[in-house]
């Protein structure tokens, strides 16, 4: 019996060490930040306020400062909005989907998807106001919008995701704001204690907090996956409800969500692989959680390139006039380079990085995220420009090409993005420390 007692001791004194060494590695970023990642920061914020700058010579000037015109009105704006409204699916996917089928591998990687999730919301929903020329227009939209129009369900949709992001990211971070309210020295940081004190709303883990903080979590899991899937549907019916050649299809709201999974966890594995190194986390992100998320990426994109293929052969097929214009301006036409550098270094060779077993490695499998964000930046602007492009009337078809402006622009959303993602894991622990407390002890019973 006195042995039983000893080992049980003996294991929970083990549990105890290991939890501290977590916590000490989540908490360390909260109260040091380097000379390099001040510079890292300043870099990322110059490149966004250039963008800034651009877009307020926009508004003096107006659209006339872009390659946009009558007959190609989209270009890099909404082609980047489409490509961040699919990165946000990162944390909906990874974070509720995962938690609702109780995986239990996901936990050290769920808030820095949350973290993209917010940060790629609040970029993607920038670029219809820039897209606008006038972005008071938007009063507009408020006030005289016809439900009947997809773009007004977009509004909604969009602005119900972000609030319900950022309820679901708060939630679960209630229980290491007050962590580290307790653990962080008030003396050496008192605004941030003073911050993380009203943040944890009196956090203090009793039953009753930990019961309604569940149910709290199981409610916004639910309703969250609904309007993942709702936001990146909207938005492909602002394409798939009209008539123009390349984008009436009834496959493009399953095809924009299986797309948005894909480059989110494309995101997701990116990021993975920065903050284990800047932060020193290899011992709390192994390689484990890269090969398990690179499987389901690898899912995903197999039902993505199965859905374009059949997409473009659909349309092949029928080969109707327009359709017979669009598909030899993509395949064989001006749009031929960026079609093909999708269609291979965008799909085929990430695919096949996830699927080799020589290549299912880190270098491999971050190597295939970033070959399919890239990837599906370009698709995001075959899908959009070109169809824009091709003439609804026997005349030439019309150029569009994007000036300094709108480079700049999209050039700052990607700075935003990370500069957003860069201060909250410098504010918040990146890592979910009571869920993996909870699976430590789960492990040691």
């Amino acid at each position: 019996m006195a042995v039983h007692t000893g080992a049980v001791a003996e294991e929970a004194s083990a549990l105890a060490e290991r939890r501290r060494r977590m916590e000490l590695a989540v908490l360390a970023p909260l109260e040091r930040i380097g000379g390099g990642y001040r510079a890292l920061l300043a870099l990322l914020f110059l490149v966004f306020a250039w963008g800034v700058y651009a877009w307020t010579v926009q508004i003096r000037r107006g659209l006339a400062v872009t390659g946009l015109s009558d007959q190609v009105p989209w270009g890099f704006y909404i082609t980047n909005f489409v490509f961040w409204i699919g990165v946000s699916h990162a944390g909906t996917f990874i974070s509720a989907v995962l938690r609702v089928s109780n995986v239990g591998w996901r936990t050290p990687v769920v808030r820095m998807a949350e973290f993209m999730t917010v940060a790629a919301l609040l970029m993607g929903g920038w670029m219809p106001l820039v897209d606008l020329g006038r972005p008071d227009r938007i009063i507009n939209l408020l006030n005289y919008g016809r439900f009947q129009s997809a773009i007004v369900w977009d509004l909604m949709a969009i602005t119900t995701y972000l609030t319900g992001s950022l309820i679901y990211l708060y939630l679960p971070l209630i229980p290491d704001l007050a962590l580290a309210r307790d653990r962080l020295d008030p003396a050496r940081h008192p605004i941030r204690h003073r911050v993380y004190s009203i943040l944890a709303v009196g956090w203090r883990g009793n039953e009753e907090q930990w019961r309604r903080l569940a149910r709290g979590i199981r409610i916004m899991c639910v309703l969250i996956i609904g309007v993942m899937v709702s936001v990146h549907t909207v938005v492909s019916w602002i394409f798939g409800m009209t008539l123009r050649a390349g984008w009436h299809s009834t496959i493009f709201g399953p095809y924009f969500v299986v797309g948005a999974i894909w480059s989110g966890l494309a995101a997701v594995l990116t990021g993975m692989a920065i903050f284990r190194r800047a932060f020193r986390l290899q011992a709390i992100i192994t390689d484990r959680h890269f090969v398990r998320v690179a499987n389901l990426l690898l899912v995903a994109g197999l039902v993505y390139a199965y859905m374009t293929t059949s997409e473009y052969l659909t349309i092949a097929y029928k080969l109707e006039p327009q359709d017979r214009g669009l598909l030899s301006a993509l395949w064989t036409g001006p749009y031929a380079p960026l079609f093909w550098i999708y269609g291979i270094a965008g799909m085929v060779v990430p695919l096949l990085l996830l699927a080799l077993p020589w290549t299912r490695n880190v270098p491999g499998i971050v190597a295939a995220s970033i070959l399919v964000n890239i990837g599906m930046w370009i698709k995001r602007f075959v899908i959009t420009v070109p169809s824009l492009a091709l003439p609804q009337i026997p005349v030439d078809w019309r150029s569009y090409a994007p000036t300094w402006v709108e480079v700049s622009i999209v050039a700052a959303t990607f700075a935003g993005f990370a500069l957003l993602i860069g201060l909250m894991a410098k504010a918040m622990p990146i890592i979910p420390m009571w869920e993996m407390a909870e699976q430590m002890e789960q492990g040691a019973e």
